[in-house]
């Protein structure tokens, strides 16, 4: 058994795409962990959309052995998300920490989600190493980045460590350095057991598995295991610590990152950032830290063939395992039938669940237009929150409607300051203050509505910066707005799927915008199509789907008129009953063609 004092947790931040990922690589390598000629790059990233995106969705944690002056050092490393999509995800893998290594690329400086996940680890009372990536590129600005870091943690120049987590350039001082500056875990009440949930996910064939830090007492198998935030007992079939696969072993004790696998059926009640302890040596109070994430960003979620709506429930238990902040509810539309209302932390975050959906459990998906949640007061006094805008009350009833605003925080070199203050005001941004990090770094800081960076926002701001922009965001309160619900009849019928809430001044050109799509998507049939966009009974604009039309006067080779003329009157007849009667089926090009970006 390990010593306390020689083990040592810590955790990787950074910005996306700042090199944790890589760097993880050469410290598994530099221990040995890892077969450099058997595994591929970025080991730990082992979704395919992980490796495809070369971004990091899921916190990975492995434990490795270093000596340092002839004593053995068990260390556990997790490598966190960089995306502000993620923010929960990484307060949990720091909760599970003493230290955090802070990755700077000095080919960026310090961007958005640095400054965030910093602010993080302080509130954590975590030991941060800070550490400049990328020192061999060519375009490295190492200077830059040491002036920044020193205004941010307010460190020495000697602090900072120098690596290329690429070509391994320094990442031999690292653990040195961990094993002197990061704390060793601290010793608490052995008579009883408590360790933090930081992860689950649901394996095919042994059911649930939990990662957990373990803060006091110790686990083996056999044990009846309890939850603060659920009121259930369940037996511990298996515990073990995690390398590069899980590796058995037969107890936990303080101080370890490691799994346990629990005989559990019903996985939606396993709860991250909840602490599980055991029915025998149980502990009096949960560990700080737990809290309910709230989604930021609604969508509805179909299946295409209405067979697959049982696969996708159970889709959505599973998934919800491994992705603690995904919420959903059953709902049913008239255009998509049978589906699922589903909550998101952000835009990236529900690409990436759909994207999981499709590929881990083959099913095909409809998504509809993603909004966000608006708390509307009506005219009776009485307040309702709603995230569907088909769900939306009349206007005649309708008071206030207040929709949540976000604090943004942009930095981006100074040359592209116009072009980012011109789209913030374009969408809705209210100019707060600039802040100059560097002689040509500045912060920008906005407030703008939520529901407006949740459509095309990421990909115009990295266009007009030539992808110098980085973009981080908080939640601070909601406020009133001059918002409308906007539907699409189709064929007259209102298709409940389609609608969105806009603002007032946006609704007329957004309306345009989206019957032009639809009618570019929609075959043409043997009767005329009008697609309308409509605020209550008001029409703001019209497309016509032409009909299709049969010559029936071609056989007529001659004769009087009016043998042509009986024969058209006869099929106008029968287009106007086939108008009365007929169906349109929408295809799900309709429903992606209002996912597409403006421009």
């Amino acid at each position: 058994m390990t010593k306390l004092s020689h083990i040592r947790n810590f955790c990787i931040i950074a910005h996306i795409d700042h090199g944790k990922s890589t760097l993880a690589d050469r410290l598994l390598e530099l221990t040995q962990t890892l077969d450099k000629t058997i595994y591929n790059n970025q080991v730990l990233d082992n979704m395919d959309i992980e490796q495809e995106r070369g971004i990091t969705i899921k916190s990975h944690p492995i434990q490795m052995y270093y000596n340092y002056e002839n004593i053995s050092y068990k260390i556990n490393l997790i490598d966190t998300p960089g995306h502000v999509d993620f923010t929960y995800e990484v307060s949990r893998s720091m909760a599970a920490c003493e230290g955090a290594l802070l990755l700077i690329d000095c080919t960026q400086g310090v961007e958005a989600q640095t400054v965030s996940n910093t602010y993080l680890a302080i509130e954590s009372d975590l030991e941060i190493i800070p550490v400049i990536n990328k020192i061999d590129m060519k375009n490295a600005d190492i200077e830059s980045a040491e002036t920044q870091i020193i205004e941010l943690l307010g460190c020495n120049k000697s602090d900072i460590m120098y690596i290329s987590s690429k070509d391994g350039t320094g990442v031999e001082k690292i653990f040195p350095k961990v094993i002197q500056n990061i704390p060793s875990p601290t010793s608490q009440n052995q008579s009883s057991f408590s360790a933090l949930i930081f992860d689950s996910y649901f394996d095919q064939y042994r059911g649930v598995i939990i990662y957990v830090r373990v803060f006091s007492g110790l686990v083996k198998r056999g044990m009846i295991a309890k939850f603060f935030n659920y009121h259930a007992n369940h037996e511990i079939l298996e515990v073990g610590i995690l390398q590069i696969d899980r590796v058995k072993k037969d107890i936990l004790c303080d101080g370890d990152v490691g799994y346990l696998i629990l005989n559990i059926k019903d996985v939606s009640n396993i709860k991250v950032g909840d602490t599980i302890t055991t029915k025998d040596n149980p502990c009096e109070k949960s560990l700080p830290g737990y809290k309910i994430v709230k989604p930021m960003v609604f969508s509805g979620l179909y299946p295409i063939d209405s067979k697959d709506y049982e696969d996708l429930k159970v889709s959505l238990d599973r998934l919800k395992l491994n992705d603690s902040s995904l919420t959903y509810e059953p709902n049913t539309s008239l255009a998509l039938g049978f589906g699922f209302r589903c909550g998101f932390l952000g835009p990236l975050h529900m690409e990436i669940v759909q994207e999981r959906l499709e590929r881990e459990f083959n099913i095909d998906l409809i998504t509809t237009c993603p909004n966000v949640s608006y708390n509307i007061l009506l005219k009776d006094g009485t307040e309702t929150l709603v995230d569907n805008p088909s769900e939306m009350p009349t206007s005649n009833e309708i008071d206030k409607i207040f929709e949540p605003y976000i604090k943004s925080e942009i930095i981006v070199p100074k040359e592209y300051i116009g072009n980012i203050m011109n789209l913030c005001t374009n969408h809705r941004g209210k100019y707060l203050s600039t802040n100059y990090l560097s002689v040509d770094r500045v912060q920008l800081v906005f407030e703008m509505p939520l529901a407006e960076i949740i459509f095309d926002f990421f990909e115009n701001l990295k266009s007009t910066s030539k992808g110098y922009a980085s973009l981080d965001y908080e939640l601070i309160e909601s406020k009133p707005g001059a918002l409308v619900k906007l539907d699409v009849k189709v064929a007259t019928e209102i298709v409940d799927a389609l609608s969105i809430i806009v603002h007032k001044d946006n609704s007329y050109s957004k309306g345009r915008v989206l019957c032009k799509r639809l009618k570019s998507e929609i075959d043409r049939h043997q009767f005329e199509i009008p697609i309308q966009a409509t605020i209550g009974q008001k029409v703001i604009a019209r497309e016509t789907v032409k009909a299709l039309r049969k010559n029936v006067t071609a056989k007529c080779y001659g004769g009087d008129i009016s043998r042509k003329r009986k024969l058209l009157e006869k099929q106008k007849a029968g287009k106007k009953r086939m108008k009365q009667i007929g169906n349109v089926q929408l295809p799900q090009e309709a429903f992606l063609a209002i996912l597409k970006s403006d421009n």
